[in-house]
């Protein structure tokens, strides 16, 4: 990967994992090319495809040479793929975006998320994303993803990743912040950890009512949108068997890692929820509650309160 510094107007380092993407790819990189905001370089890391994403990228590499780098690397595990990109001290540049392999961006993604990154002083750390256009395989709107309306915070963050990363962007500072953790930490995501160390570490996060990318659900989705009957019952069914308690067990490890970046209040959150996790079941809940942690629905904290019952959180 080759360096990107910064200039006279703000660039913005694309990060995109790979694998096995040949399917949507080429639509997805048409998408990027075309945006309105045009001061920007995508770098790509390929998770050992075994499909044409190598041929591809290559014939977007020979028509565009000074906007796409192309890595290629055995990672199977596409956070681990992300967290490479986003701890790499040698993309350095003013802002960041992640990237999926099969969404289709609007004209101005980038251009909506830059123009409200530039109104905070360059060395506090913030994170921009927005809901999501859900859409099928043939690009056909679906819904929209939830519209979120309690402010965002660590302590929403301990238990909710509000922003999906294919609408991400952040700058330097909030890039800094996880380079700090590094890249070998065993984390769910890395959406949800960037959402949890920028406002836990004391930086701002906005989050955007519109949406200004099209999420594509089809077969071959790691991730999917979460807003259907069947997306719920799936979340209700990993609580159930634990794994809500598996990812708040990586996280909080994490988070020990970079515990000195915390604010003073982040801290003591986190100690209170930690603790309490432990604890049996009116102390637990009392310290749940005690905590402050919060999702951002009225049917996610029934959810919450039922995890925190059950000793699932």
């Amino acid at each position: 990967m080759s360096l990107n510094t910064t200039v006279d107007f703000p660039i913005v380092s694309i990060l995109m994992s790979v694998h096995n993407g040949a399917r949507f790819l080429a639509e997805q990189i048409e998408s990027i090319l075309l945006q309105s905001y045009k001061h920007f370089v995508l770098y790509i890391l390929d998770d050992d495809s075994c499909d044409k994403s190598s041929a591809i990228i290559a014939e977007y590499i020979n028509n565009n040479p000074e906007k796409i780098y192309y890595h290629k690397e055995l990672n199977n595990n596409f956070c681990t793929s992300f967290l490479q990109l986003v701890c790499n001290e040698k993309i350095n540049s003013n802002y960041y975006a992640y990237s999926d392999q099969d969404d289709i961006w609007e004209q101005d993604k980038l251009k909506v998320a830059i123009e409200l990154l530039q109104t905070i002083p360059k060395d506090t750390p913030v994170l921009y994303c927005s809901r999501t256009t859900i859409v099928d395989k043939d690009n056909q709107t679906i819904s929209l993803s939830p519209l979120f309306k309690r402010t965002p915070s660590f302590a929403n963050a301990l238990v909710q990743n509000i922003g999906g990363g294919n609408t991400m962007v952040f700058n330097l500072a909030a890039k800094k912040l996880l380079e700090k953790a590094g890249s070998n930490i065993k984390i769910p995501s890395h959406d949800w950890w960037t959402y949890m160390v920028i406002s836990g570490c004391g930086g701002k996060v906005f989050y955007d009512a519109d949406s200004h990318i099209r999420y594509r659900q089809h077969d071959a989705n790691l991730v999917g949108a979460n807003n259907s009957i069947g997306a719920r019952l799936a979340r209700i069914k990993m609580l159930l068997e634990g794994r809500f308690k598996e990812w708040s067990n990586q996280n909080i490890t994490a988070l020990k890692i970079i515990e000195d970046q915390l604010t003073p209040e982040s801290q003591i959150i986190l100690n209170q929820f930690a603790s309490a996790r432990s604890k049996s079941l009116f102390p637990r809940l009392i310290g749940t509650r005690k905590s402050g942690v919060y999702r951002q629905t009225a049917f996610g904290n029934i959810g919450l309160f039922a995890a925190t019952f059950l000793n699932k959180i």
